[in-house]
């Protein structure tokens, strides 16, 4: 049986849905939202990076880490991994064209994060002071 474009969509849909534990879309999901993935993105912005510069650039980032970030980004084709033989081995990592498709949308969580900082800041301390039965100002 032949399925429509409609059918196809929707049974796509249904089997990609994020809200389900064992979906691959949430596997996914989780991976990209984290914090480490989401600066080294940003650090491969601006181009071509060496492992040490992307140290540099993104502070409490332990070697292992961002190694581990690193592989994880190169398997899920968002980043490029390239080493030139000389001596010391030279290895570059690079965006492909997948990893800046996901850039606008980390450039949007960065923005609203730094617009709403003082606001959830503020919004922490109410909910830590009512917790912790600190009368809160009016």
């Amino acid at each position: 049986m032949t399925l429509t474009a409609e059918q196809n969509r929707r049974k796509a849909q249904h089997h990609y849905n994020a809200s389900l534990e064992l979906c691959p879309a949430r596997q996914l999901l989780e991976a990209i939202s984290s914090k480490w993935v989401t600066l080294v993105l940003l650090a491969l912005e601006e181009g071509p990076q060496r492992h040490s510069e992307l140290r540099r650039l993104i502070p409490g980032a332990s070697q292992k880490m961002l190694t581990s970030t690193l592989r994880s980004l190169e398997r899920d084709g968002l980043i490029d991994r390239e080493v030139t033989a000389s001596v010391p081995v030279r290895t570059d990592y690079e965006l492909t064209a997948r990893g800046r498709s996901l850039l606008p949308i980390i450039f949007d969580m960065k923005e609203w994060a730094e617009d709403n900082m003082d606001a959830v800041a503020t919004s922490r301390q109410h909910h830590d002071r009512a917790r912790a039965g600190v009368p809160t100002e009016q």
